[in-house]
């Protein structure tokens, strides 16, 4: 969950760039309570009941091939050769709102998200994880981010805005690092 948008920071981004945040929609929730209490107007609660037993399978199921194949049936769409880590966990609101492309890596525990519950509101987007793009245990991937290809996102990391392709992004929130390091 996050904050509601406050001031802008000291960061500035070309115009024509677009955030997460443009990318997401905005669903108000009316009432003294926050938006979590609706979520079965958000989303059929056997609708997620049956998702979240699939994912639940699907985080200690040791086949790739077998996740693959009942994460497409929840709708997401899984390229090729997508390997996630034992206890990885997509979005279990709306699973057909990511799509993994070819030869991806989610690591260990990574967490793969598309709504956000706020007090007045939820949000909901897409998210877009590129060919070769490596997420690493402990990631957490908001709503409405996309990863480029064969970007590498550390472990533990909160991945608040797009990481573009080739970039490696690290820390909470995460944040391109430096390339060129050496081992002494």
């Amino acid at each position: 969950m996050t904050a509601p948008d406050g001031p802008a920071d000291d960061r500035s981004e070309p115009e024509d760039t677009e955030r997460r945040h443009d990318r997401l929609v905005r669903h108000p929730t009316t009432g003294p309570l926050n938006s979590l209490y609706h979520w079965t107007d958000a989303r059929h609660p056997l609708r997620v009941m049956a998702n979240y037993a699939v994912i639940l399978v699907c985080r200690i199921l040791p086949s790739m091939r077998l996740k693959n194949v009942l994460l497409r049936r929840l709708g997401m769409t899984v390229g090729d050769g997508v390997a996630w880590g034992l206890e990885s966990t997509p979005d279990v609101f709306w699973p057909d709102r990511i799509t993994v492309e070819d030869h991806v890596i989610i690591g260990y525990d990574a967490t793969v998200l598309c709504h956000e519950f706020l007090q007045s509101e939820y949000r909901t987007g897409e998210v877009r994880i590129g060919e070769r793009a490596m997420v690493g245990a402990g990631a957490i991937i908001l709503p409405g981010v996309e990863i480029g290809a064969g970007a590498q996102v550390a472990a533990n990391s909160l991945v608040t805005e797009d990481v573009p392709p080739g970039t490696t992004v690290a820390g909470v929130p995460a944040e391109p690092v430096e390339s060129g390091a050496t081992d002494a």
